[in-house]
């Protein structure tokens, strides 16, 4: 069966007043009925548009419709969800009986036509329950949150039913913990936390993913951490002993002479934390003051003679 989006035939948002929908109905039936109109299967048009005014038009039909969710797109598979099943009994005049339905496509008889094999009992909305719908939501944190773990207060609008039946925005302020080592693409589950249910059904649950920003020093590689360790030529020939940063605070790091660019050096478990913990990875990076002055273009112009070296002899051979 073929997901209907009522709002998309209708040319209309989900915000749409009953005005709204009344406005577009009657520009649409005007456009495809089967009598006057030219277009290409108009007939079928015509019966979508008369399908989704009827669904849209009824307060009790649209919340309910609503609660399916926004994520659906016409022509998609659909199964009705749970509560929608064969033996769910509905006892509202809303109703329709199997005759009436021969108008309609399957996707709307089957959400708010007679229960299969129901006998007289007609499937409408008072005694109906639906479990609310899932959303979904994006949080930032920095790289330091991610790696330390952090408490985050934040708002989101959240649709929620009204004393008449309709769907409307709400502001939600959720304080949520991040946990330390969190990830990009890592997903937080606030059950109860989504989409209001009805009849008495459970709310739907909010999940969040984390996006972790970058970093002006380190990057990030799966738990593993990689910062640029800038060093000059006498440190990198000689060795050296520094100060690295990590997430974590300084730490002491012993350069061996003979250090080359691009050489890593490895930080065990100064990574995200985890089970392991990822390793932080330092990458030389060579770089040469500049010559200024007279006394510096001196040293290097003898230090050209005194350490003859060509890095590029390999091309010659």
């Amino acid at each position: 069966m073929e997901y209907k989006d009522y709002y998309k035939i209708l040319g209309v948002d989900r915000k749409s007043s009953d005005a709204d929908l009344k406005h577009a109905y009657r520009r649409l039936a005007r456009k495809y009925h089967p009598d006057v109109s030219k277009e290409a299967n108009a007939e079928n048009k015509f019966k979508d548009v008369q399908e989704a005014y009827e669904v849209l038009k009824d307060k009790e039909k649209r919340s309910a419709y609503d609660q399916l969710g926004a994520d659906w797109r016409s022509g998609q598979e659909f199964r009705p969800p749970p509560g929608w099943g064969e033996n769910t009994q509905f006892h509202s005049a809303g109703g329709f009986d199997e005759e009436d339905l021969g108008g309609y496509s399957d996707f709307f008889s089957n959400l708010f036509g007679r229960a299969r094999g129901g006998g007289a009992q007609q499937r409408g909305f008072h005694g109906f329950q639906q479990r609310g719908a899932d959303q979904h939501a994006k949080v930032l944190v920095s790289l330091d949150e991610a790696f330390r773990g952090t408490t985050r207060t934040f708002q989101l609008q959240m649709p929620e039913m009204d004393a008449t039946g309709n769907m409307q925005p709400r502001l939600k302020t959720l304080k949520v913990n991040i946990p330390a080592g969190a990830a990009s693409g890592q997903q937080l589950r606030l059950t109860g936390q989504g989409g209001q249910g009805m009849g008495g059904a459970p709310a739907g649950d909010l999940y969040l993913e984390i996006e972790v920003q970058s970093h002006p020093y380190f990057s990030l590689q799966g738990s593993d951490v990689y910062l640029t360790l800038p060093v000059t030529p006498w440190e990198a020939a000689l060795g050296a002993e520094m100060k690295v940063p990590t997430l974590g605070g300084l730490v002491d790091l012993k350069l061996a002479p003979g250090a080359s660019a691009g050489q890593k050096l490895r930080l065990k478990g100064r990574g995200m934390p985890g089970k392991p913990a990822g390793d932080q990875y330092a990458v030389i990076q060579i770089q040469t003051p500049p010559a200024e002055n007279t006394e510096q273009r001196e040293l290097y112009e003898k230090m050209s003679q005194i350490m003859p070296f060509n890095p590029r002899k390999e091309w010659m051979r």
